[in-house]
């Protein structure tokens, strides 16, 4: 199973991925009597289509094996985009960041079930390893990377740390979290935003080039939230299987690729540190 499985992603993962489209994870094999039902996992854009694609298409493959589920990888080209699909529901179930989750749980109405094991979600400030920049403060004035308008934590509390401090900056946006820390390590800008675990999964060439500069008080980390019209067995058996991730070898060496140690069991209220920020930048979109 697992040899033909590997074969398979070799043939077909990039090239299905690169237009932010959607792919199979796992064909998973069942009896005659019980078709695999299929959902669509939305993976939010921190990184490229195609990187996004080699490292979670093979957790879902394992997970699509241990549920008895069939799950497709999905994504978007840019996290806007990203938006407007889970606006429309676009997703049986999708990894979203926490302003996300407080926005879309309200409408379509995605309800929360896990979260990465282990994990607080903090905010940090990039700069060259060589930058002469030693605090915030230094760059005013500066034009600084952001994936995102609402990236909760890359973008929306560093911005909001510089508001804080009076220190002026041109937000430039970039789509991703693997843009922004290749702007900054080529030059290209002097800092930018991102998270602990995407500078962590980077590749050593450009994160070594990279120092954090400052980073945001913890927050409760990313959603794997489902959407209402997701059969609750199916859900279940999902959960059950995500939640017993890491005392699987095969799991545990799939989720080293995203920066996993596992999965742990998660509800609606434990956001509500996210919904006490008051933040409205997707308004707008609860009203389409």
């Amino acid at each position: 199973m697992r040899r033909n499985f590997l074969s398979w992603l070799g043939r077909s993962a990039l090239g299905a991925t690169l237009g932010g489209g959607v792919l199979t994870a796992a064909r998973a094999q069942a009896p005659a009597r019980k078709p695999v039902r299929t959902l669509t996992v939305g993976i939010v854009p921190q990184q490229s289509a195609s990187e996004l694609a080699r490292v979670w298409i093979p957790v879902l493959g394992a997970l699509s094996e241990r549920a008895g589920l069939s799950l497709r990888f999905a994504t978007a080209p840019d996290i806007p985009a990203f938006e407007k699909r889970l606006a429309a529901g676009a997703y049986d179930v999708a990894y979203m960041n926490p302003y996300h989750y407080s926005v879309f749980a309200q409408k379509p109405g995605y309800v929360a079930f896990a979260k990465e094991k282990g994990r607080r979600l903090r905010g940090l400030v990039v700069v060259r390893k060589d930058s002469m920049i030693k605090d915030m403060k230094e760059l005013a004035g500066q034009q600084i990377a952001f994936p995102a308008p609402a990236a909760f934590a890359a973008t929306v509390l560093v911005r909001a740390e510089f508001e804080r401090m009076g220190v002026p900056i041109t937000p430039v946006f970039v789509k991703s979290h693997e843009s922004v820390y290749l702007n900054v390590a080529q030059r290209q800008i002097e800092a930018g935003g991102g998270i602990v675990r995407t500078l962590q999964t980077m590749d050593a060439p450009v994160r070594d080039e990279l120092r954090v500069l400052w980073q945001t008080k913890d927050y409760t980390p990313h959603a794997f939230a489902a959407h209402p019209r997701v059969p609750a067995a199916d859900l279940q058996a999902l959960r059950a299987a995500m939640l017993t991730a890491d005392s699987d070898p095969r799991m545990r060496s799939v989720l080293e690729g995203i920066g996993f140690k596992g999965f742990d069991a998660a509800q609606d209220a434990e956001w509500n540190d996210v919904r006490a920020l008051g933040i409205s930048t997707l308004a707008a979109l609860l009203k389409e």
